[in-house]
Order: C-alpha cells, then sequence, then structure tokens
C-alpha cells in the first residue's frame, strides 16, 4: 500500500463525494481521482465504485475506511497522551539525597506530571537510558555516541569522613564502608583495607560512619549540616563530574524538556 493515497481516499469514503475531498485537500478533483486509482493499482483491488451521481465503496473499501478511521483515531490518542507521559529518571542514590530532592519540589510547583526515579548504580543507569527504558539519568559518566549524549552539571566535592581522626596514609588500618567495587576510596590507599563493609545506600554509609563503624569517601553535598564527623579533603581522587545523559531527540519531547529547563 501506498500510503501516500489513503488520506484523499478516506475522506472522498467520509464525504462520499470526490469533489468535496478535492476542497479539503485543497487540490484538484482529478488529482484525488488519480490518487486513489494509484492507491487502487498498488492494492490490486477496486476500493470505489464511480458514477455520475453517486459513490459507492466495494467490501473491501468499506473495510479499508474503517481501518484507516481506526488509525487515526489511535494516532490522535497517542499524540494527546503524550502531554500526560510519565517522566522515568534514573540517578545515583547520593545525588537523589541532596541535590535532586529540591529539582523534585519545585518541579511539582509547575507541573503535575507523575515521576518515576529509579536509584542504581552507573551500569545499569546507562543500560537503562540506552535501552529507552529510562528518559534522563544522572551519573559522573560523560557519554557521547549516536544514541545518547550527556551534559555537565556541576563538580562534586569528595571527602572522606570518619567519627574519629584517622591517619591518611594508614587507611588500610581502618574499615571501608563503600557503596561498590568502584568506590572512591580504593583510590586514595595504596593498601587495601581488611575490613570492608558493602552497602547500597548513602544514607547507610553516613549512618555507619556516625556509629563509628569504619571510614568512607562521600560527596560533600550528602553530609548533613550538624553531622559532627571528622572531615578530610582527597586531593589525590580525580574531581567528580555531574552529567545529564538522554537520548539524542532532534526535537526534545516536552515532558523531558521540562525538567531539563529547571536544571539548567
Amino acid at each position: 500500500m501506498d500510503y501516500r493515497y489513503l488520506k484523499a481516499f478516506k475522506l472522498v469514503a467520509e464525504h462520499m463525494s470526490f469533489s468535496r475531498a478535492a476542497e479539503t485537500l485543497s487540490i484538484a478533483q482529478s488529482a484525488v481521482s488519480r490518487q486513489i486509482k494509484l492507491l487502487e493499482e498498488g492494492l490490486g483491488e477496486e476500493l470505489i465504485i464511480r458514477s455520475s451521481k453517486k459513490v459507492l465503496l466495494t467490501h473491501k473499501g468499506k473495510d479499508l475506511y474503517q481501518a484507516a478511521k481506526y488509525f487515526d483515531e489511535r494516532t490522535s490518542e497517542i499524540f494527546e497522551r503524550e502531554d500526560n507521559r510519565r517522566l522515568n529518571i534514573g540517578i545515583l542514590h547520593g545525588l537523589l539525597k541532596n541535590w535532586f530532592t529540591p529539582i523534585v519540589a519545585k518541579f511539582y510547583e509547575l507541573y503535575k506530571r507523575d515521576i518515576h526515579i529509579s536509584v542504581q548504580d552507573e551500569p545499569e543507569l546507562i543500560k537503562g537510558i540506552e535501552a529507552g527504558e529510562l528518559d534522563i539519568i544522572f551519573t559522573t559518566k560523560n557519554i557521547q555516541s549516536d544514541l545518547v549524549s550527556s551534559l555537565k552539571i556541576f563538580d562534586e566535592h569528595l571527602v572522606l569522613i570518619s567519627k574519629e581522626k584517622v591517619d591518611l596514609n594508614k587507611l588500610e588500618n581502618e574499615r571501608w564502608i563503600v557503596f561498590s567495587e568502584g568506590d572512591n576510596i580504593f583510590k586514595i590507599s595504596k593498601n587495601h583495607s581488611k575490613s570492608i563493609v558493602s552497602v547500597e545506600s548513602i544514607t547507610a554509609i553516613l549512618n555507619l560512619v556516625e556509629q563509628g563503624i569504619g571510614v568512607a569517601v562521600v560527596p560533600d553535598h550528602v553530609l548533613p549540616k550538624d553531622h559532627g564527623l571528622e572531615i578530610y579533603e582527597v586531593p589525590s581522587v580525580e574531581k567528580s563530574e555531574i552529567y545529564m545523559t538522554t537520548l539524542n531527540y532532534k526535537i526534545m519531547p516536552s515532558y523531558i524538556k521540562e525538567i531539563i529547563e529547571l536544571i539548567k
């Protein structure tokens, strides 16, 4: 089927008139006849019985008209529903804890859209955006590809925290509380601790450090104002940059553009 000619057929079937269809399309009646003839030739079926006084649809013509009507209705529903689409966001736990929460609050002052926030590690977040399961992710990875691209949002300042004073040159003597095997604390000590606690929650990491269980490297923006912890700079760790990543849309959908404008 050549879909270029389907609209002309649908209008003729709707009005039961070639002239009315031509008026609607702002083209000559002969052009409408030509398009329908080409459609029939492509299908190998006669769709309309023509006479000087009346237009009559064949059985196949009636079926095709109903299918064309259904297609138009479903298409309209799809694009009208776009305005109410849920926004799926993927983010690292540390970013959600402090930085992103005020943005969500501001978003709900302006919009009524539903949001689903998925907290995962970076590999899973990247997999989610590349699979189209997430609309936007926030990570420390600058991804530039044919499929997705990243925009730097801000620099993240990392610090080492502990309940009591520690010797940075002998960190291997302390128990380490880490988020994953790629935790930044592994980058600041030549020797690894023999006692490591792995926790997939920044909140839990802070609680464990506050209880004197061990030491950890975290972004300073996750620390509460009255934390009472020992804070150490970790210059040996490369500066962490936070990126916002989306699919490479030529025209950014409105439901994604809303949150991007707030962040920028």
